[in-house]
């Protein structure tokens, strides 16, 4: 799902729609669940996707912050202007492999903020210095 935020940056708004979604679940059985974690993104149209992760078993699940990289993909939108995960205790920092799927989605994506634990934020290239495609991207 996705919605606009009217206006510039803000926090609590995109920081209310992941809450929206938190939830978890079981699946086929409590091990194996769904919604334990909860991530929003804001584009650069100003839209916000949603999506939560699967814990399914053999490492075939995926995180919260995939979801809804594939929600915007849907839509056909790549830039990231702000993204943010949570679970039931507060805001988490996106994996290694949330990073480099949210810049493989899009280089302008090194610049997309990520809201941190702790009331802080940094930028994607920060959490992901010396990203093995900026060499690709400088030859393209």
């Amino acid at each position: 799902m996705n919605r606009d935020i009217a206006g510039g940056r803000n926090d609590e708004a995109l920081l209310a729609e992941a809450r929206r979604v938190l939830g978890k679940f079981a699946l086929v059985k409590p091990s194996i669940s769904a919604g334990g974690v909860a991530a929003a993104l804001q584009t650069a149209s100003g839209r916000i996707y949603t999506g939560i992760c699967l814990d399914l078993a053999c490492g075939i699940g995926f995180c919260a912050e995939h979801s809804a990289v594939a929600e915007m993909l849907k839509a056909r939108e790549t830039e990231i202007l702000r993204i943010v995960a949570i679970d039931a205790d507060g805001v988490l920092a996106p994996c290694g492999r949330c990073r480099e799927l949210i810049v493989q989605v899009d280089r302008r994506n090194l610049d997309c903020e990520v809201i941190l634990p702790g009331g802080t934020s940094s930028t994607m290239a920060d959490l992901l210095p010396r990203a093995w495609l900026e060499p690709l991207f400088a030859r393209e």
